[in-house]
């Protein structure tokens, strides 16, 4: 299931990174890496918060939607 469906506050490993290359290097390149914990922080305005590797990242819901859990 994408990132987008994950609750508020639940811990979750990042199973794949979709997307065209060069997105989905820029996810790898931002620590959104497969085998990954990531926590939902927050979800405002069609953007998701996420903590991962110790960073707090925003990114928007279709960047979100590329990240399957």
């Amino acid at each position: 299931m994408p990132l987008t469906m994950a609750r508020e506050g639940e811990v979750t490993s990042i199973k794949r990174v979709g997307g065209k290359d060069e997105v989905r290097r820029h996810l790898e390149n931002m620590g959104f890496v497969p085998g990954t914990d990531v926590t939902v922080v927050s979800v405002n305005n069609g953007n998701v918060v996420v903590n991962v590797k110790e960073a707090r990242v925003a990114i928007s819901r279709e960047m979100a939607n590329k990240i399957l859990i």
